[in-house]
């Protein structure tokens, strides 16, 4: 049977459409390598998010292609979000393609497959607003222990510098019927930890029940034997209500971690983003989060460089992180997208000042985190282990604190044999950086 290579590059929504894309055609049979050169067809789920995101998407095609001439390739595949936004201009400037399905056509995956295989190209963009959810197919590739479950696709907020809208659509929830289904059958595969993402997570079920349903499908999925934490991202603050907080402070299931993108503390700056937030705003929502949940870990993004920020904005944005001081934080510089507002707004921001202004938020940042690591000395937390440090007595684990990939890690020290996938409690005995060092109680 050919084999295919899976190179799912962006968020972890995209990594959700290949698990189910990679499951699919397992299940009919096709065997999957990690090495290109063993590759019969290459899959390229793409991003498109901000320019290095469609960089590395394109380089990466670009690479994979010049496998037709070197390799055993037969086809080039790719899916995804360049994929809906530019399928016209890959299928004529990178002929090496021999097929593109966007957004909402990889459900067509396997057929896509068959047909390249046979000879044939295949060209497939559907509309931008139906929902694909290939239900029952999935293919963890996290390692077994966790995964991400997309609740929902596109988004409606429009924000002036996003692109998302146009490339994934108008926000679609998915049934919490499908939902409940696919983490029972997660659980039983080993999954323990189940990661909830959408474009906006806390809007979930509006569009189907007339209502958000957040913390209804919290509730439900907690009741799933085998799952024994659930992280959510992706949080936009406007739409976090008490009944959300509640939820989260009430179910021992959900970790007290929320992740909160603001973007920008300026007015000024929010406005002409097209956010539905003001500083004030911001204040008052993490103030009931940590009133009502004292131990929450809050994560959140923001944009350094957008066009117009002055350096008195930018100055205030700086202001309030370092009055806040969020448990993590990552920085974009501002990327223009063609097709969104604020591609065409003036007084657009060299990149070195972009730049500039990154680092000194992340200076700021890691100044605030390296205290907080250091602050938890000599506390307990429950640690879910995620392997064995080669060669050392040693495991790696994250805390509640921590969401895989993004934020940090706590190494435990211990002769004792732990498996991936245990949870142990473990007391902080030290940190480095942004990382915690511990021993088993």
């Amino acid at each position: 049977m050919e084999k295919i290579l899976f190179i799912s590059l962006g968020c972890d929504k995209n990594l959700v459409d290949s698990e189910q894309m990679i499951g699919l055609l397992s299940e009919n049979g096709y065997e999957f390598t990690d090495d290109e050169n063993e590759a019969d067809v290459i899959v390229v789920n793409s991003c498109c998010f901000i320019g290095d995101a469609k960089e590395e998407s394109i380089n990466t095609i670009i690479q994979m292609g010049q496998l037709k001439e070197t390799g055993r390739l037969k086809g080039l595949i790719v899916t995804g979000c360049l994929a809906q936004r530019y399928a016209s201009e890959i299928q004529e400037d990178i002929p090496e393609v021999d097929a593109i399905l966007g957004t909402t056509a990889f459900d067509d995956i396997l057929e896509c497959v068959n047909n390249v295989l046979s000879g044939n190209r295949n060209f497939e963009t559907k509309d931008i607003n139906r929902l694909t959810y290939l239900k029952g197919h999935r293919a963890v590739t996290t390692g077994g222990h966790y995964a991400y479950l997309k609740i929902s696709d596109g988004c409606d907020k429009r924000c002036t510098y996003c692109i998302i809208p146009k490339v994934r659509g108008s926000h679609r929830s998915v049934p919490m019927e499908t939902l409940l289904e696919d983490a029972a059958a997660l659980a039983e595969q080993g999954v323990k930890e189940l990661i909830l993402v959408a474009q906006e997570t806390t809007v979930y079920g509006k569009d189907l029940y007339g209502e958000k349903k957040l913390p209804e499908l919290l509730g439900k999925l907690s009741d799933i034997d085998g799952i024994e934490w659930i992280r959510i991202l992706y949080c936009y603050p406007e739409e976090i209500t008490e009944e959300l907080i509640a939820a989260i402070r009430d179910n021992s299931k959900v970790c007290h971690y929320l992740d909160i993108p603001i973007q920008s503390a300026s007015d000024n700056i929010l406005k002409k983003m097209g956010r539905r937030t003001n500083q004030a705003d911001l204040r008052r929502i993490i103030g009931r989060l940590r009133e009502e949940i004292p131990d929450i870990a809050l994560r959140t993004t923001l944009i350094s460089g957008f066009p117009g920020e002055t350096d008195e904005e930018h100055e205030e944005t700086c202001e309030f992180v370092n009055e806040i001081e969020f448990d993590r934080l990552g920085v974009f510089t501002y990327s223009p997208e063609e097709g969104t507002r604020a591609f065409d707004f003036p007084d657009q921001i060299d990149e070195d000042t972009k730049l500039d202004r990154q680092a000194e938020l992340m200076e700021l940042q890691q100044e605030i985190a390296f205290e907080k690591a250091e602050s938890l000395k000599g506390t307990e937390l429950l640690a879910f282990v995620e392997g064995k440090v080669a060669d050392e007595d040693a495991y790696v684990a994250r805390t509640y604190r921590d969401a895989p990939g993004v934020d940090g890690l706590l190494f435990i020290n211990t002769t004792e044999n732990l498996m991936t996938g245990d949870f142990a409690r473990v007391r902080v005995t030290g940190s480095y950086e942004y990382d915690l060092i511990g021993e088993l109680i």
